[in-house]
C-alpha cells in the first residue's frame, strides 16, 4: 500500500469516526468507494459492483445498511427518483438533480434560478427540512 493511499484511508476513518460510525473495515472500504472520486450518485447496486470489482468482500444487504447508517449520519443524502430506484449522493449540500429517463442517471443542476413557491404550510409541530427537484429528462423527440 503507498502513502497517499494510507492517507486517504486515514481521512475516511476520521471521517466515519466523525458522523459517530464506527470506523470497520466494511464501512471504511464503502465510504472510500464513495468519496474517493468527487461528488457523486450511486444505487446501493452499483456501489456493491464497485465493492466486488475492488475485492471488498461485502454483501448486498451490508451496502444497504452502510449507507443507510452513511445517511442517518449526514454523509450521504437520499433521492429516491423511480419508483423503488434510490440514489445516495455524497453531496449533502442543498442542490437540485436532473435525471435521465431510461438511462437511470442522475447529476446535479448547477447552482442557478432554481426556485419554489407557495410550499404549503407544514403540520403543528413539524419544519420544512429540505425541498427535492429532479428535473426528469429525455431525448427530444423527433417530429
Amino acid at each position: 500500500m503507498d502513502l497517499g493511499s494510507r492517507k486517504e484511508d486515514v481521512a475516511v476513518d476520521k471521517r466515519v469516526r466523525e458522523a459517530g460510525l464506527r470506523p470497520t473495515r466494511q464501512r471504511i472500504a464503502l465510504a472510500d468507494l464513495l468519496f474517493a472520486k468527487g461528488d457523486r450518485h450511486l444505487s446501493a447496486e452499483e456501489l456493491h459492483e464497485e465493492a466486488i470489482a475492488a475485492g471488498v468482500p461485502v454483501s448486498l444487504a451490508t451496502v444497504y445498511n452502510a449507507l443507510h447508517q452513511f445517511t442517518q449520519a449526514g454523509l450521504l443524502r437520499i433521492l429516491a427518483v423511480e419508483g423503488s430506484k434510490t440514489y445516495f449522493d455524497t453531496n449533502t449540500s442543498d442542490h437540485h438533480h436532473f435525471y435521465i429517463e431510461g438511462e437511470n442517471r442522475i447529476f446535479d443542476i448547477a447552482d442557478g434560478p432554481v426556485t419554489v413557491t407557495n410550499l404549503p404550510e407544514p403540520p403543528e409541530g413539524m419544519e420544512i427540512a429540505n425541498v427535492d427537484i429532479v428535473v426528469r429528462l429525455r431525448p427530444k423527440r423527433r417530429d
